[in-house]
C-alpha cells in the first residue's frame, strides 16, 4: 500500500490530438503545472481519437509539431507512447502503462470541463478514476452539472487545495480556472489552408514546421 510517506511529486498528463498544437494547449499545461506544484506535464499526443474524427495530420507530423513547440520549455515533456500504441487511444491504456512505471506517483489528467461534462462516456470511466486524479481546466461560461453522475461525482470527489493531488495517488477531482484563449485547431488549419497567417494562435516554431512539410496545405484539408 501506498502512503503518504513515499507518495512522488504529481505528473500532469494532457492528451490531445494536437492538430496543430496552439497556445491554448501550451499555457494551460504551464499554467497547471506552476498552480499545482506538478514534477512537469506530459503532452501526449494521441493515434486515432475515440470521440472525434481522424486528424488531418498524420502522428509522426502532429508529434514533431508537440516537440517543436516545447522545445525550450523545460516544465513541459512530449510523450510518444499512445503513438507508439498505435490503435485506439483510449485514456485507460495510457492510464495503466504509467502506473505501471509509476506506482507512487500521482497522475493528474488534465482536461477541458467540457471532457469533465462527457466524462461517464469515456471508456471505463471508472477505473479513470483508480488511476488518476482529474485537473479540470474551467472556463467560467460553463455551468456545472446540478444533478446527474458528473454532479454526484463532483459532490463526492471535488477538492478545493493542490495538496488534494499531492497526498493520494488518485481518485480526487480539482477545478482549475485558467486564462480563456478561445483558439481553435480547426479554424487554424482553414486559415493555412486559405494561405491566411495563423501567428500569434501558435508559436512560431510550429508555424515554420507547417509551411516546410506543407501540413494543412489546401490539398492536404
Amino acid at each position: 500500500m501506498n502512503n503518504m510517506y513515499n507518495i512522488q511529486q504529481p505528473i500532469g498528463l494532457l492528451g490531445g490530438t494536437f492538430d496543430p498544437i496552439h497556445f491554448g494547449h501550451l499555457r494551460t499545461a504551464l499554467e497547471l503545472y506552476q498552480a499545482h506544484d506538478l514534477a512537469e506535464v506530459r503532452l501526449i499526443p494521441c493515434y486515432r481519437p475515440v470521440h472525434r474524427k481522424l486528424p488531418t495530420a498524420s502522428p509522426e507530423h502532429r508529434l514533431a509539431m508537440v516537440r517543436t513547440a516545447i522545445a525550450d520549455e523545460s516544465a513541459l515533456k512530449v510523450d510518444d507512447c499512445e503513438i507508439q500504441r498505435k490503435g485506439p487511444s483510449y485514456t485507460i491504456d495510457t492510464l495503466e502503462a504509467f502506473r505501471q512505471t509509476m506506482p507512487d506517483t500521482p497522475l493528474c489528467l488534465i482536461m477541458g470541463i467540457d471532457a469533465l461534462l462527457g466524462f461517464p462516456s469515456w471508456h471505463r470511466w471508472e477505473d479513470i478514476l483508480k488511476l488518476a486524479h482529474l485537473l479540470v481546466a474551467h472556463r467560467p461560461q460553463y455551468h456545472l452539472p446540478q444533478t446527474g453522475i458528473v454532479a454526484n461525482l463532483l459532490k463526492q470527489r471535488l477538492k478545493h487545495h493542490s495538496s488534494a493531488l499531492h497526498e493520494c495517488i488518485a481518485g480526487n477531482i480539482v477545478l482549475h480556472p485558467i486564462t480563456s484563449l478561445d483558439i481553435s485547431a480547426t479554424d487554424i488549419r482553414k486559415q493555412i489552408a486559405s494561405g491566411r497567417n495563423p501567428r500569434y494562435l501558435l508559436p512560431d516554431s510550429v508555424y515554420q514546421y507547417i509551411e516546410q512539410h506543407g501540413v494543412y496545405s489546401i490539398s492536404r484539408v
